[in-house]
Formats: C-alpha cells, sequence, structure tokens
C-alpha cells in the first residue's frame, strides 16, 4: 500500500513518528517519508537515526497553514499525530491547545484537500469521549473536523478517517516512563492519583499496526477504535515496583477515574469487528457508505443499544506479567 508512496506525519519526532517510520521502513518501500515537527532538536536527533535516501525533515508548526500546504505537496497519505496532550498543561495554557488540537487540525485538512491527498487518518484519544478536560475536548472537536471533512471533498478522491485509542505503554510523556524515572530516583512507592483507576492500555507497535491497518480498511468519515485490555493503575504500579506499595496524591486537574473509548450515546452507530469497533458519522454524506463492510471486505455488525465500551467494564484485562512482558518491547 504504501510502496512508492509519498507519507507526511504530522507530530512526526514523537514517539508514534517514530514507530510509524520505523515500521514503514521494515516492511515498505517508500518513495518519501516527511517528517514534520516544530522541535529542531528533535528533527537533528531522528535524522541521525533514521538516514535512508527517502527521509525528509520539515520544521514547521501544524498552525502554520503556509508551511504545511508546502510541505504536503505530492503526499499520498498522511498520519495527524501532531497535538498539545498533558492534560494538566492544557488545563493552565487553554488557548495554547485550541490553537495546536483545533486549528492546527484545521489547518491540516485544508492542506490536504489543496494537495489532493488521497487518504488522511488522525490520531485522537479515549479522552475525546465524552470529554471533561480541555484537552478531551480540543480533540473531540478535532474528530468531528476531520469527519466534517468528507463533505468539503467535493468529487476528488479524499478521505479523512479518525483512530482513537487508549494509553500507549512506553511513550513520551506516558506514566510508565515517568514511573521508571521515579524507581531510578530510589523511590519505592509510587505515586498513585485514585485507587479505583483504571486506563487503557496499547503498546506503540499495536498503535503502529492498528493505523496501517485502518488505512487499508477506511472509507472515509468513521472513527477506528482498537480492543485492547485495561488495567487498574494501583496494578501497574505494584507490577513495576514489585509490590512495594503506592502513595494516593489525588486527582490532577481534568483527570477521569475510569476512560471510554465508545459512549452509550454512540452505540447506535456503533459497529463491530473482530478485532475493532467503528463508530459512523453522526452527519451524512454526498457519498453513500455501508460502514458495516469496510474497504477489505470485512463485515461487522451493529452493537447492542446502550453498550459502552469503557475501562472499567472491559472484558479483557492486562495482568502483571503481561504488562511486563509488553513494557519491555
Amino acid at each position: 500500500m504504501f510502496n512508492g508512496k509519498n507519507i507526511l506525519i504530522t507530530g512526526g519526532t514523537g514517539s508514534f513518528g517514530k514507530k510509524f517510520t520505523q515500521t514503514l521502513l521494515q516492511r515498505y518501500q517508500p518513495n518519501k517519508i516527511i517528517i514534520y515537527s516544530r522541535d529542531e532538536q528533535k528533527h537533528y536527533d531522528m535524522a541521525k537515526e533514521f538516514t535512508q535516501k527517502c527521509m525528509r525533515y520539515f520544521v514547521g508548526d501544524v498552525r502554520d497553514f503556509k508551511r504545511l500546504r508546502k510541505a504536503m505537496k505530492g503526499v499520498d497519505y498522511v498520519v495527524h499525530a501532531a497535538a498539545m496532550k498533558h492534560v494538566d498543561i492544557a488545563e493552565y495554557n487553554p488557548m495554547e491547545c485550541i490553537n495546536t488540537n483545533i486549528r492546527g487540525a484545521e489547518f491540516v485538512i485544508d492542506a490536504a484537500i489543496d494537495n489532493k491527498v488521497k487518504k488522511i487518518i488522525a490520531l485522537s484519544t479515549d479522552k475525546a469521549a465524552n470529554p471533561i478536560n480541555l484537552y478531551g475536548a480540543t480533540k473531540l472537536a478535532s474528530d468531528k473536523l476531520f469527519v466534517a471533512a468528507n463533505n468539503m471533498i467535493g468529487d476528488e478522491d479524499i478521505a479523512f478517517s479518525v483512530v482513537r485509542y487508549g494509553n500507549v505503554i512506553g511513550s513520551r510523556g506516558s506514566v510508565v516512563p515517568y514511573f521508571k524515572k521515579l524507581l531510578k530516583q530510589g523511590k519505592e512507592r509510587l505515586p498513585i492519583t485514585d485507587e479505583r483507576m483504571t486506563r487503557f492500555f496499547i503498546t506503540l507497535q499495536e498503535g503502529v499496526d492498528f493505523v496501517i491497518k485502518s488505512f487499508a480498511r477506511m472509507q472515509g468519515g468513521e472513527t477506528f477504535v482498537p480492543k485492547i485490555p485495561s488495567m487498574r493503575m494501583i496494578d501497574l504500579a505494584m507490577a513495576m515496583n514489585d509490590g512495594k506499595g503506592y502513595d494516593v496524591i489525588g486527582i490532577r486537574p481534568g483527570e477521569k477515574l475510569h476512560e471510554a473509548m465508545i459512549t452509550k450515546e454512540d452505540s447506535l452507530r456503533t459497529i463491530e469487528f473482530d478485532d475493532h469497533y467503528v463508530i459512523k458519522p453522526t452527519i451524512s454524506f454526498t457519498r453513500n457508505i455501508d460502514y458495516t463492510v469496510n474497504a477489505l471486505g470485512e463485515r461487522g455488525r451493529l452493537v447492542d443499544d446502550g453498550f459502552e465500551y469503557a475501562s472499567d467494564k472491559n472484558s479483557v484485562w492486562l495482568e502483571k506479567e503481561k504488562f511486563l512482558e509488553l513494557e519491555e518491547l
């Protein structure tokens, strides 16, 4: 699918972008992989690691429409991974979060349409489902923009879709590297915001693989949600510090006890496949799309009324041994 193609990744110097790039280079022969990010030091570091002739490095911000439009010239596929992602930082810097996550999404969409990019996938988060914090609210707005973009393409062969998943084990800024840092500093008891807290977890490679598969499955307008396990945060802490205990420090600004990737309200529009769910758009498009059959011919079925896919109600749980095995990947 990506052989001979040009792929651009916004936020490409981050954890996802690097793993996505590594996977593309291992499995395909792309013509160009364009890394788009505003951090010059990360560009410098990544360029030392990925030196293949197909690599291109564009220093640029998703808030800069002109730069985005220039970077997308001749591009076939876009992964929009750039975002402000820290819940508490977004709460204290609301306009920065809005400008990056919402205005940036608008500019990515406009640049993609101007350049007739064939397929665009935006990375979302479980925090976009019934959001209670600004980060989740901006990502919900971004998701809505990418879905609605399918009504802006006219007769062009362009499709926009969204991929939503939970916490990525080991990604930069996530809880696992933070706990590792504390353990290296000699801490034994790890901080937990609430004993009841649960989260969805996925490995970085699983996230990348799911996005690649979603490019093959997508028709435009759908939100893809993988079936992944949940874990109690106290179990995660006790697994990492060999059962030496934890301290409850209280919930941070904008933090939830549990996360949902599909709400009860979404159940009327949710289709279940073997290894994932698809949430249909709330709006109709000029093209008539049957989302129960994807572009690969896989068939799904509508879930029951009132279905909810939440981290505390999951049927699959990540146990200590499996988590430690995954954490080493």
